[in-house]
């Protein structure tokens, strides 16, 4: 569901319609399939999700400073720290392994900070790209999230798996095209935050945060903001904000209490529209919750022992 097809079911939607509170817990008896991508990055290394799972609950566990630093950010975006827990546990038993100490995602934002690497794509930078014709759309968009958001639905419109102007663009995420000049797919630090993310919550962190807002020009700086966990936890933390907020504005669902929900929608992305979507089916029918997927499923599943860290 595009932006624009959001902001035009904001505008007829009748009067706030009561906030329904997400029943705590799963949905789903059985946990949905995992994909097969992380099946075999797993395997790749020699290693399984419980291992993995294993690994980062022991990180989290012997880590007193870093859960400090959880809740300490937490509780700036008025959230409860078991969502970015959640978050954190989701993304490295399901995507990359854990670093055995907080340390070492240090040492690694750091190595990237001398490093020479754009956004851009086939020698097109990123700022000159989305100043094409096709964006001007996109020129009135207040804030970093509309702006950004505007830009990936324009992309998804105009360019994805499209030839424009003699240049064939992939079938891909504008995020995995532009942002990732290293590898398409790739995620990083303790949060696994996509830069096009980063830059999309930019002005929330820094009002919040008071952090200095991150410039598509500046792929070093954006890189070093996902990489290092001072920085990394509070757009971790500032993403699970935003889609606790669309929920409760967009289809009127209070998703506070689940953290597997919250889970679901920071591997999956996209909150606002995927708010829009369940407003949708919801209006004149019986009342459909959001559905976990594999790895909020996980969150719920074991949320007595990620609360017992807290």
């Amino acid at each position: 569901m595009s932006a624009l097809l959001v902001t035009a079911l904001l505008a007829v939607s009748p009067a706030r319609a009561e906030v329904r509170v997400v029943p705590e817990g799963n949905r789903n008896a059985e946990q949905p399939q995992v994909p097969g991508a992380s099946a075999r990055r797993t395997k790749a290394g020699k290693t399984t999700f419980d291992a993995k799972y294993e690994k980062v609950v022991g990180l989290l566990a012997r880590d007193a400073k870093l859960m400090s630093k959880i809740k300490a950010t937490a509780r700036a975006y008025g959230i409860a720290p078991i969502h970015m827990i959640g978050a954190i546990v989701g993304e490295h038993t399901y995507n990359v392994d854990a670093y055995d100490r907080l340390q070492s995602y240090y040492v690694k934002a750091a190595g990237y900070l001398g490093d020479s690497f754009r956004f851009d794509y086939k020698g097109e930078r990123v700022d000159d790209f989305v100043a094409r014709p096709q964006f001007a759309e996109c020129a009135g968009k207040k804030g970093s999230y509309a702006l950004w958001t505007c830009r990936e639905t324009v992309w998804e419109r105009d360019f994805r798996g499209q030839t424009v102007g003699g240049v064939s663009y992939p079938n891909n995420r504008f995020s995995a095209v532009f942002f990732q000049p290293f590898y398409a797919g790739q995620t990083f630090g303790l949060g696994q935050i996509n830069p096009l993310t980063a830059l999309m919550l930019t002005d929330t962190v820094s009002r919040i945060s008071g952090l200095e807002k991150l410039d598509e020009n500046d792929a070093q700086g954006v890189y070093q903001a996902i990489m290092d966990p001072d920085q990394s936890l509070a757009y971790m933390a500032a993403a699970i904000r935003r889609s606790i907020d669309a929920y409760r504005q967009i289809a009127d669902m209070d998703i506070s209490n689940n953290p597997g929900i919250t889970a679901t929608l920071y591997n999956i992305g996209n909150p606002d529209q995927r708010a829009a979507a369940l407003a949708a089916r919801n209006r004149g029918g019986a009342v459909q919750w959001p559905e976990e997927n594999y790895y909020g499923w996980l969150v719920n599943d074991r949320l007595a022992e990620l609360q017992a860290l807290l």
